[in-house]
């Protein structure tokens, strides 16, 4: 690659020429109260912040801010904070899926209208790493990822709680009439104790370390607790890095190659994976114009195993246990065969280098390929008549009875009418019955929310059953577990196969041969094809309306079709006039 000196930095175009505009720029950049000597010359660091105070998971970030100017103004460059679109999964409604790609949009053009030379990208609620990454793999300049890392463990009267996946639980338990008032009050307290992301294996645990593994990171940021003062040290030499690589020119072309990707589909696998990672992994390879596909994922997920015991996939730890016994290159580590171990990263060494002194300190949270927590990775992809295109689920995160079944579909067509049915303690549900929700993908949603969990039907959940297998064009929380079937593509809203289902009909999974079908002959099938109906328009105007023309499904990751790689070319530098 080509060095960067002075005079080529991309910031010199703005500030360089002996013109009126560059003569603008400068008299402005002074009465932000700069002098020349601070900027001139300099790599301009862009820092993306994507707080808010509503973000939970980036709390912390405007004292991070902080410490990644530290490390930017110690090595030379000149730091300068962007707010950026800041979408969490508590508070969005109804999915921060719904606003990935207007992140990766924003990115993409804010890092492109500015004079910046660099950017650290500082995310972690699920959605911002992928949105954040995928802007910054089209807009082309140097980029770091600094992830937010997950929160403390939760703690109520003596028991380990794990956000989201103890939720669900608890809330069972409720339903069921074991949990008092007071109970419920004293787990909603002690759940989320610090700043963070998810402390189980969920979807922002998931991606940061889908980045980790990626090399956008340093190496093993993804693992440190956010309240942990190594956080703190990581942000300053995020900064300080950023700074390098804007000299050595390494754009994220140089970093995310076919390798890459695949180390961060295998360490996805091994982690236990968030379901999500599909999704998004998908999306973020294909604008770096690599045709990653579910059949990939599905191959890697049969043959890696999962190692990392961390809950939901996992029976006991939770992230602040992961960190504690190695964090994620103690994990890479342990499965280093199966990794390119010659790809570098955003540091510019190889992998090898990283790994060679990592170490496990606890074989139980991080298992040896040999006594893994499960034989075959994360996630496993069905295809079948009644998902052409396919949809996926987590093996080892459900009861392992139903990883061949056959019952009763109970078809619902929107969240309400299945939340209004769920608790009627009358409904006509077996364990043996399969629930069905559709319309709930990426345009029926809209945005392919949450909802693939479905509740248990409070009848069965008072005799004590937790799972039963569920089926949806919906999303479920990365910290979610249980015989959940998801993603299935193409989705009902839009005509799929799961439109055409009916209550009653038989539908039959076989997880080992990953086949998902309805048992109905093909003559019917078309006659209710015949019959079927474009449901409502969820937008009539503004985003939901643009959402809705251009997503593309899950199988092919949810971004808008223009702006995939395959697309066009990505827009070249602004006209400075």
């Amino acid at each position: 690659m080509t060095k960067k000196t002075p005079d080529t930095l991309r910031s010199a175009r703005w500030f360089a020429p002996d013109d009126l505009r560059s003569f603008g720029h400068r008299s402005r950049m002074m009465q932000l109260g700069y002098a020349e000597e601070d900027f001139r010359d300099k790599p301009i660091i862009g820092i993306l912040n994507t707080w808010s105070e509503l973000n939970t998971c980036h709390g912390h970030f405007p004292e991070r801010v902080q410490d990644v100017k530290r490390g930017v103004l110690a090595a030379g460059g000149f730091p300068v904070e962007m707010p950026a679109l800041s979408v969490d999964e508590s508070f969005t409604k109804p999915t921060s899926m719904l606003y990935r790609n207007m992140l990766a949009m924003e990115t993409e053009e804010m890092i492109r209208s500015h004079p910046l030379d660099g950017v650290v990208l500082m995310g972690g609620c699920d959605k911002t790493t992928p949105g954040l990454v995928m802007g910054a793999i089209t807009a082309g300049v140097p980029m770091i990822f600094l992830p937010a890392g997950p929160m403390l463990r939760g703690h109520y009267k003596g028991r380990t709680l794990g956000s989201g996946s103890d939720g669900w639980k608890y809330w069972d338990e409720r339903r069921a009439g074991n949990v008092t008032d007071e109970e419920w009050l004293g787990i909603q307290g002690g759940i989320a104790r610090s700043v963070g992301t998810c402390m189980t294996m969920g979807t922002a645990s998931t991606m940061t370390a889908i980045a980790d593994a990626m090399g956008l990171t340093l190496p093993g940021a993804s693992s440190i607790p956010a309240a942990d003062s190594s956080h703190k040290r990581m942000g300053s030499g995020c900064g300080r890095r950023i700074v390098e690589m804007v000299w050595e020119d390494m754009t994220p072309a140089t970093v995310i190659t076919e390798a890459a990707v695949r180390n961060a589909a295998i360490v996805a696998m091994a982690t236990g994976c968030s379901t999500n990672a599909v999704v998004h992994l998908i999306a973020m390879a294909r604008r770096a114009g690599i045709d990653l596909t579910l059949d990939d994922l599905d191959e890697l997920g049969r043959v890696t195993p999962l190692c990392a015991n961390v809950r939901p996939a996992g029976k006991d730890y939770l992230m602040e246990d992961f960190y504690y016994a190695g964090g994620l290159l103690a994990l890479m580590k342990q499965i280093e065969e199966r990794l390119d171990t010659t790809v570098t990263g955003v540091t510019g060494k190889p992998l090898s280098e990283a790994l060679a002194t990592a170490e496990v300190y606890n074989d139980d949270v991080i298992r040896p390929l040999s006594n893994p927590v499960y034989h075959q990775g994360s996630l496993a992809l069905l295809r079948g008549n009644l998902c052409p295109d396919g949809a996926v689920i987590k093996p080892a995160a459900c009861d392992p009875k139903f990883h061949v079944h056959e019952g009763p579909a109970l078809v619902f067509g929107s969240y309400p009418e299945m939340k209004a049915a769920i608790d009627d303690e009358d409904l006509d549900v077996t364990p043996d019955t399969v629930l069905v929700l559709r319309n709930a993908g990426p345009k029926g949603g809209p945005g392919m929310p949450e909802w693939g969990m479905l509740p248990i039907p409070k009848a069965l959940i008072k005799q004590g059953y937790r799972d039963m297998l569920r089926i949806s064009d919906a999303r479920m929380s990365g910290t979610s577990y249980g015989a959940c079937v998801l993603h299935v593509a193409p989705e009902g809203y839009i005509g799929g196969p799961l439109a055409l289902l009916k209550t009653g009909d038989i539908v039959r999974m076989d997880l080992p041969n990953r086949s998902l079908d309805m048992l109905v002959d093909e003559d019917e099938l078309a006659r209710r094809r015949a019959a079927w109906t474009q449901p409502k328009p969820r937008f009539e105007r503004g985003w939901g309306y643009m959402y809705s023309q251009h997503v593309t499904q899950a199988d092919t990751g949810c971004d808008f079709d223009y702006l995939e790689r395959g697309f066009g070319k990505a827009a070249g530098e602004p006209d400075i006039f």
